[in-house]
């Protein structure tokens, strides 16, 4: 009979759950879209890439060029009066905005601005569609 060598691992290897990225495909979408119907407006649709997971050094530089909590993802830098331009919130499934992005966007309406959540593709096409129209 064989001798039989079995691996026993010193500790358990548990699977590491994967990044969920649903929001940032919308994101996309969303923006792909936007560039393709509203060609003419699509470099004043861009990110504000607060979001996401940051080394110490990394968040200390951003915070020093002026990054803040709670600035919704896009914003649309086409006045329509009376507004001066808008802001778009992407979220996906039962994600809710923080407190600091409930506080920001209340800053931003008092200023002038259109801010909005947005749940999905037909969410943001129904924005945009109304923001022009």
């Amino acid at each position: 009979m064989e001798n039989q060598v079995t691996y026993t691992p010193k500790r358990s290897i548990a699977k590491r759950k994967k990044p969920s990225n649903h929001e940032s495909r919308l994101q996309s979408t969303c923006v792909r879209w936007f560039r393709y119907q509203m060609s003419q407006y699509a470099p004043l649709l861009f990110a504000i890439p607060n979001g996401g997971k940051r080394g110490k050094t990394t968040a200390a530089i951003l915070v020093g060029e002026g990054v803040q909590k709670g600035v919704p993802d896009l914003f649309l830098a086409v006045p329509k009066t009376p507004y001066s331009g808008l802001f778009i919130e992407m979220k996906w499934g039962d994600n809710k905005p923080s407190a600091d992005q409930i506080a920001m966007i209340e800053r931003l309406k008092a200023q002038g601005y259109v801010c909005e959540l947005c749940y999905s593709f037909d969410e943001f096409r129904a924005i945009i569609t109304e923001y022009f129209t």
